[in-house]
């Protein structure tokens, strides 16, 4: 797979880029990611990349003639833009782009991106959350760790990215490991017992019970589904 990242701070991705299974997954060319600089295509003798808004109001406007020369090249891939006016990021879209060929992550900046950028090079917006940071490069990262762990060949144990949080509406549940009693401290005891069933029941009562103390969005989301046992 690769991933296009095009940013006004490259250099943001340098150590990310490097380290745990991302910089594994580059090393066994299981993932190509290009880091494009967007200064190199703003205009004028300073390359300049942000404007004022017309209409007037605070902030800068990241320029459209930039962004349009810096995806030029990458046409053919899926350009995903981060802001906080895009969609919320999550599993399904996660799922989705982990089978492309190519993906284009496109890191915001300032007040935002001139709209006319936006309508005619990129194919989604993506939020984190509700909530705003300098710009998108966090963003990207977190895109780029969601993706690549579901590229096969990535994660040593595929079943661990098949049973974790969100897979099938809840939350996961608590994890346990040695020693089995931590300063009197016990794991609870089911899971000492080697009954599979009785496991599996437990486990999947204690995420019932997590998704609901903390996600009530999402157990109202399961609970309506007429998939619920």
């Amino acid at each position: 797979m690769q991933i296009h990242i095009i940013t006004m701070f490259p250099e943001f991705f340098d150590a990310p880029l490097q380290t745990s299974l991302v910089g594994k997954a580059i090393d066994r060319d299981l993932l190509d990611v290009q880091v494009v600089d967007l200064r190199e295509f703003g205009t004028g003798a300073h390359r300049q990349l942000d404007d004022a808004p017309f209409g007037g109001g605070a902030g800068m406007v990241l320029m459209a003639e930039p962004l349009r020369a810096a995806m030029r090249p990458l046409a053919g891939t899926r350009r995903v833009l981060l802001s906080p006016a895009g969609k919320p990021l999550d599993q399904e879209m996660l799922d989705s782009w982990s089978g492309l060929e190519a993906l284009t992550l496109v890191c915001g900046r300032y007040e935002g991106v001139d709209q006319r950028a936006i309508d005619s090079d990129i194919d989604e917006e993506v939020s984190l959350g509700d909530y705003v940071l300098l710009g998108g490069e966090v963003g990207a990262l977190a895109i780029i760790e969601g993706v690549v762990r579901l590229i096969p060949g990535v994660v040593g144990n595929p079943i661990s990215t098949e049973t974790e949080s969100f897979r099938d509406g809840l939350l996961e549940e608590p994890q346990y490991t040695r020693p089995a009693d931590l300063d009197g401290d016990v794991v609870p005891e089911v899971l000492l017992s080697g009954h599979h069933a009785e496991i599996a029941e437990w486990r999947h009562e204690q995420r019932k019970q997590r998704t609901k103390e903390r996600r009530p969005d999402l157990w109202d989301e399961y609970t309506d589904s007429p998939s619920e046992p």
